[in-house]
């Protein structure tokens, strides 16, 4: 199934899926998908579990290659610089394009070393560089103000939703582009989702955000623009109010409204 992936009228694609069709072994998973990602917006992936989604978004820094056997067509533009060609330097492309996942999983180390683990891999030795980078990542993450006490101790310590924002500053630290977010709050209460959220609006000022959700009404709330995914196709695409007030596909409709799924 083609659906038109380029919405008219909208700022720089930061992201581009041209024909994307993504297989484990013999199983295909993701089936000739087109779509952009838009600089400093947010875009929700939705679909009933199964559907492919977290490879879909796994596919913009390669993930999926750590641990399977994986077989791509079609091409996954990084400012217009297709991530799968021979000469990418993986370890780059997993800064520019960072990753929280969907159950917090900070390092068993302390919260200071979880932050600065990151730009230490890169090099960076400077204490004062270190100490810049720690809180300002802290901040962006709407976790600084609980934390800056207690920075050398453990990060298990920290409460599931206090984590989450950890591994999501641990992300920011390494100075990112894109932030694919995995279902990032189906293991939090809601108040900790609500602070997710809140933190999601004001990080896509400075980030191209991609976040999997499973929850509509989150999608509806945080998103700018919704891709609904269904068997790995990409059934419809559009800005987020248009997909669920106007869907143009009954199926869409079906599925934003519960019917199945």
């Amino acid at each position: 199934m083609e659906v038109e992936h380029s919405i008219k009228g909208q700022q720089k694609a930061k992201v581009k899926l041209e024909e994307l069709t993504f297989s484990y072994g013999d199983r295909k998973v993701i089936n000739d998908v087109s779509m952009d990602f838009f600089e400093c917006n947010v875009t929700a992936i939705i679909g009933p579990s199964g559907c492919g989604k977290s490879t879909l978004i796994k596919s913009i820094n390669r993930i999926s290659e750590i641990t399977n056997e994986v077989q791509v067509k079609g091409k996954v533009l990084l400012d217009n610089k297709n991530v799968y060609d021979r000469d990418i330097d993986l370890v780059d492309l997993r800064r520019r394009v960072g990753m929280v996942f969907q159950r917090p999983n900070p390092f068993p180390k302390t919260i200071y070393d979880n932050v600065a683990f990151g730009p230490r891999l890169s090099g960076i030795k400077d204490r004062k560089r270190l100490d810049e980078i720690m809180e300002d990542s802290l901040t962006k993450s709407a976790l600084w103000n609980e934390v800056k006490d207690r920075l050398d101790q453990s990060a298990m310590g920290l409460s599931g939703g206090q984590q989450q924002r950890l591994c999501i500053a641990r992300a920011l630290a390494v100075d990112p582009e894109v932030l694919l977010m995995d279902e990032p709050c189906s293991a939090l209460d809601p108040t900790a989702t609500a602070r997710i959220e809140e933190l999601i609006e004001d990080l896509k000022k400075y980030y191209t955000i991609v976040i999997v959700t499973h929850n509509m009404q989150q999608a509806a709330r945080i998103s700018d623009y919704t891709g609904f995914l269904l068997h790995g196709q990409l059934i419809e695409y559009n800005i987020t109010t248009e997909i669920f007030t106007n869907p143009e596909k009954q199926v869409t409709e079906e599925y934003i409204t519960g019917r199945f799924g």
